[in-house]
């Protein structure tokens, strides 16, 4: 059975969580956020990991916080919108 590990402001913020957890060898599987406006790669995404992962891909998010600056999480989300074509 799989669950929601987390949700997340948009696709480069779901991308980070992504690779931290599958360098630490935990699938994971995004999704759309149901609800709320979605432009482009922007709108909320869902993380999802199987239920007997759940505990240590929180430890590994826990272990990530404060890895990445405000800057960086907004150069990713200017990166990913200019890659999709945004103004």
């Amino acid at each position: 059975m799989i669950k929601i590990l987390t949700s997340v402001a948009s696709t480069a913020e779901a991308d980070m969580v992504i690779a931290l957890l599958e360098e630490a060898g935990i699938h994971t599987m995004p999704q759309r956020a149901i609800g709320g406006p979605e432009f482009g790669l922007s709108g909320a995404r869902d993380v999802w990991v199987e239920e007997g992962d759940l505990e240590r891909a929180r430890e590994v998010l826990k272990s990530s916080e404060g890895a990445v600056s405000d800057e960086e999480l907004t150069r990713l989300s200017e990166q990913a919108g200019r890659e999709a074509g945004e103004p």
